[in-house]
Order: C-alpha cells, then structure tokens, then sequence
C-alpha cells in the first residue's frame, strides 16, 4: 500500500505506553511502545509466541494490561472493556452467529448500539452491496463459502463505521488463490472506508501486500517498524532479515566480501537472493558496475513457476539464487559450475 502521504502531519490515533503482559513469572509482552497513526494500515508480524495476538487482544479490550497504559484518541483504555471500546474486529474464525441469517448477522452490531430500524436497513443493504452479497441475506453462513464468510464477517466489522478495525490471522482459513483475492478486497476497503486498521499475521507475503507498515515482533518485544519497501531491503536484525523473506549471509562464506566503505562494526554482511544472478563459468557482468564474481557449484534446483530457485556451493557456504523465469536464460543443474555475481551496492548490514 506504501506509506502514509503526509505521515508526519497525520495524527496519531492509537499508542502503546511501556505496555507489559504477564502471565505468572511469564512476560508475553516487555514493554511495548508503539505509535499508530489515524488511517494507517499497520499489520503487527512475527512468529508463534512472539506476542503480536496479544498485543492486537490488548488493543482489542479482551486482554488488560499488567503495566503500561493504551491510549486512544489521547484517551486511556486500558481499563475499558471490549463491548465499550469504538472498534470493529475480524476473529480467524469469522465467528459469525451460525443460527443468524447473513442480513441478521450484519444487523447485530447496530441493535447493540441503539440503531433504528431504517438506518440499520439502509447500513446493511450498502454493506452487503459493497461485498457483492446482497443476493446471499438471507442465507445462513452455513450455506457460504469461506471466502463469502470472510466476506460476511469484513462487512460486519465495518457496518457501524467504527474508526478501529482489528484483523486477527484474517485470511488464515482460506486457499492460497482465495487469500490473494482476499488481499485485493481488504486493501480496496480500507482506500475506500479508510479505517485505522491493525492485522496480525505470520504470513509475510500477505503483510508486505496489505501494510502501510510492519512490526516485527520476536519475544514479545518489537523488533523493528518500517514500511514493507525498508523492512525488506533494509533489516536491522539478521532475525528480521530471515523472518522477511530469504537472505543469504556471507560474513563466514569462505572468500572476502567486496564493499565500498568499512561495514559498522557488529554486523553482518547479508544479501537477498533475487540480488544474486547466476551465469555461466567465463561469462562476464557489466564491467560499468562495480560487481562481486564469485564461483560455485549448483547443489539444487527448484522450478516455481515465474521463479527458478537454484542453491548453490561456494567455498565454505551456500547461496541461494531466486531468477525470475524468462524465454532463453540458460538453466543449471545439480552439479554445474557456476558464477555469481551482485553489486556490491546491494550488500546489506544488520546486526546480528
């Protein structure tokens, strides 16, 4: 999605104050600070127990701090429970009312908060316009798809026009081509209603499509926040590098790293493997750019569609080599000789 236009001036909506969660001697979130503009998509990432559902049942009221403070709108929230808190949610299960006709299951958010009858017809039918089901009202989830139940449960957290959504695991049940469809819908709605939105996920591909920024989260503690573009390309940690995407580390690989100035020092050298091209023993790059030409030996190779996924021996390491697949590229196998070759530009630093 890119980053907010004028994220500067934009206000800030949600904030995290030193927030700690335990649980007995257990710490699930260590002081977690964190400043969530007004509009922005922000997708909490991170692996299992990393303390990013927490975090989002914190925000949500289901959860009540140890310590710290959750602020919205510069007001205190900490101590108010979920049912009184201005937010729409998304749960993984979509949890809509199994005994509730898909109109009835839209209608619920708004009884609870005193919505005449016509204004409550007039939400829905939009909704329901809106996530192209309005010929499914009267259908019980039973009687949709996944991805219409998805459907059903995105138009319910929105219907009352809550300034808050909370995605929690969104497209989790879905098959991959439906989640990517998914992906497409989630975005356009929030363009369009233009919601503050927070989404925890493990799946890095769905957070770098949908995000205006990431949070990665390790121990229950925030890695890094960046826009998706920096996050990617330019990881603070090697625990970022590795969780976001693939990197190949060459700090230990047998031969001397090539830079343009001294790298800081506690880090390591790392480069991402579509930064590597692959060519034939002799061939020779651009000589205009100042490259690295290393040499080696294909171990595996795995063909994925628009990709080609080579890994390959070089003194002491592997390297592993994303191409994209074009009409005439050579192809390698097990057991062929080898050059890489990359801009020294592209070599990052991260701590270890």
């Amino acid at each position: 999605m890119g980053t907010l236009k004028n994220a500067t001036s934009t206000p800030i909506q949600i904030e995290f104050r030193d927030v700690t969660k335990t649980y007995g001697p257990v710490a699930v979130i260590k002081n977690m600070s964190l400043s969530i503009r007004s509009g922005e998509f922000l997708t909490l990432l991170g692996p299992s127990g990393s303390g990013k559902t927490t975090a989002l049942m914190l925000l949500a009221g289901f959860v009540v701090p140890t310590s710290g403070d959750i602020l919205v709108s510069g007001k205190s929230v900490a101590d108010v429970p979920s049912h009184r808190r201005d937010q729409g949610m998304l749960f993984q299960s979509y949890a809509l009312f199994p005994h509730l006709t898909v109109r009835r299951n839209l209608e619920f958010p708004l009884e609870t908060r005193g919505i005449n009858a016509a204004e409550r017809a007039r939400r829905v039918d939009r909704m329901l316009q809106r996530v192209h089901l309005q010929d499914f009202d009267n259908r019980m989830p039973s009687q949709l798809s996944g991805g219409q139940q998805q459907r059903v449960a995105l138009a319910r957290a929105l219907v009352a026009d809550p300034p808050i959504l909370l995605l929690d695991e969104p497209l989790g049940a879905l098959d991959r081509n439906l989640r990517e469809h998914m992906q497409h819908e989630i975005k356009s709605l929030h363009r369009e209603f233009g919601k503050t939105t927070i989404c925890v996920t493990h799946d890095q591909e769905e957070a770098l499509t949908l995000s205006d920024r990431i949070v990665v989260m390790r121990g229950g503690q925030i890695e890094q926040v960046d826009s998706p573009e920096l996050l990617y390309d330019r990881p603070a940690t090697r625990f970022v590098a590795n969780f976001l995407g693939e990197a190949n580390f060459i700090d230990k690989a047998g031969f001397e790293v090539e830079v343009d100035a001294a790298p800081p020092s506690g880090t390591l050298p790392m480069i991402r493997p579509e930064r590597v091209a692959i060519m034939e023993i002799g061939a020779i790059p651009n000589s205009d750019d100042l490259r690295q030409v290393i040499s080696g030996t294909v171990q595996d190779v795995i063909y994925a569609g628009p990709l080609r996924r080579y890994v390959v021996r070089v003194a002491e390491s592997t390297f592993v080599v994303r191409e994209h697949v074009v009409s005439g590229q050579p192809i390698f196998r097990p057991h062929d000789k080898v050059q890489l070759h990359w801009l020294r530009s592209d070599v990052r630093f991260v701590a270890a």
